[in-house]
């Protein structure tokens, strides 16, 4: 029951602040749940990518969903992510957990920084080269270490496709979906999936994300953001020295 409580604590975070919630999912299922690293990590893409798609459906009700983008975007990370989910074979869970460590600080900065903010140019091309190159990038990531990447995401849909920042918060969640979902695919046959416990956790996760999107209308996000960076460092730190 505790891991279903903090289930919902995931859905609710990537419903206020758009993304982060998911780098929480591994840190639980492997310290609270008790799972091996490994079996946490593919747990963690379905988990991310099925939360993630709910959250996309509201976002797409008041058109702040790219779908070109996405569209572009998705299907390279999805190749990454797949190519990550391979390359995690040759790793041992605690190597993983030592890369979601550092992923997890590199996460703590971002959000201190705040994200870039621009107005939505169309007149502006997409800069190609750097926006597959990102994408390839963030889906071994995810692949590997099992999160959604929606810190790195945003920040290259604004700077590299010109799309504003509400539009690339709504954008990035239909990514992270496509991307997660195309790893836990990629780990599947490679660890034993808990498919109770997995539609569980995740009808607990979509509880919280409809409640979190509901709040994130009344809730001011750049507080709420520092704080979670604080929290970020300090279970990153963590993980890092174990």
């Amino acid at each position: 029951m505790i891991g279903y409580a903090f289930a919902l604590l995931i859905g609710l975070t990537l419903g206020l602040l758009g993304g982060g919630g998911s780098i929480l999912t591994v840190p639980i299922l492997v310290y609270l749940m008790k799972m091996e690293p490994k079996l946490a990590i593919a747990l963690s893409l379905a988990i991310v990518g099925s939360t993630s798609l709910i959250g996309v459906i509201r976002h797409a009700k008041v058109k702040n969903v790219d779908f070109k983008v996405a569209f572009i975007f998705g299907p390279v990370a999805m190749i990454g992510t797949l190519a990550g989910a391979k390359i995690s074979q040759l790793l041992t869970g605690e190597i993983q957990l030592l890369f979601f460590g550092i992923i997890m600080l590199l996460a703590s900065v971002f959000m201190f920084k705040g994200q870039p903010t621009k107005e939505e140019d169309k007149s502006k091309s997409i800069k190609y080269p750097l926006l597959m190159t990102q994408a390839i990038l963030v889906g071994i990531i995810t692949g590997i270490v099992g999160v959604g990447g929606g810190f790195l995401i945003v920040p290259a849909l604004v700077l590299l496709a010109n799309i504003s920042m509400k539009r690339a918060v709504g954008t990035s969640l239909l990514i992270i979906s496509l991307n997660s979902i195309s790893g836990f695919i990629g780990y599947i046959g490679i660890v034993e999936i808990p498919w109770s416990f997995l539609f569980k956790f995740i009808a607990f996760s979509s509880i919280g994300i409809i409640i979190g999107s509901y709040l994130s209308d009344y809730v001011p996000q750049q507080k709420l953001k520092k704080i979670f960076a604080v929290f970020l460092i300090c279970v990153g730190g963590f993980i890092v020295t174990r």
